[in-house]
């Protein structure tokens, strides 16, 4: 990985001075392929990063690997073991390698698995007069001068986000009811199910 000040001094000691790609080399202590690249190319930084990590131990433990870190995954939390149980789990199965590749390879074995779930998207989608979603806030608004905190039910459809907000002076079982009434008087119709938030 080579700076920023390296890569300015590589051309202005080849544009401005004239140096050869030899002399350039001799006196920065850099490869001729570098010098090169960067007289070549625009960039302003040159970043190595290696696509893939050698793990000559680990390879043939693979398969015992994925299957404890398989295992793991499947318990609930609490009884999920840490990444050193496992490699100790490992060393007793024979393996001789280090806790590092086993930690580096469960971190890429993470990492697949999580891009594997995050592919499993299901759009919502809703047909006409499927479903609402009801909720409350609290809003706070001046009533003939006065401040006053009152409670607002939303009544939203789900297929074309119609809204119905309605606000209560307090909070209770009859502003729920009278909110659903007056909301589906104001939607001419109801729906076959509803979608709630905290029904505790």
């Amino acid at each position: 990985m080579k700076g920023v000040d390296t890569i300015a001094r590589i051309r202005r000691e080849f544009s401005v001075r004239g140096k050869t790609i030899k002399e350039i080399v001799r006196e920065l202590h850099v490869s001729r392929n570098t010098v090169r690249k960067v007289l070549r190319s625009g960039a302003t930084s040159f970043e190595y990063e290696r696509k893939v990590q050698p793990q000559p131990k680990i390879g043939p433990w693979r398969p015992d690997l994925d299957q404890l870190l398989m295992a793991n995954e499947g318990k609930p939390a609490r009884e999920r073991l840490t990444l050193i149980r496992i490699f100790e789990e490992l060393r007793g199965r024979g393996y001789e390698g280090s806790y590092d590749a086993v930690r580096r390879y469960a971190r890429g074995w993470r990492r697949e698995q999580s891009a594997v779930t995050a592919d499993a998207y299901v759009p919502l989608s809703f047909a006409p007069g499927e479903a609402y979603q009801f909720d409350w806030s609290h809003e706070i608004v001046v009533v003939n001068g006065a401040t006053t905190k009152v409670k607002v039910a939303h009544l939203r459809l789900c297929h074309s986000r119609m809204l119905f907000v309605r606000a209560y002076p307090r909070e209770s079982q009859e502003m729920v009811f009278d909110a659903h009434d007056r909301g589906f008087a104001f939607f001419k119709g109801a729906c076959t199910r509803g979608i709630y938030d905290n029904m505790k």
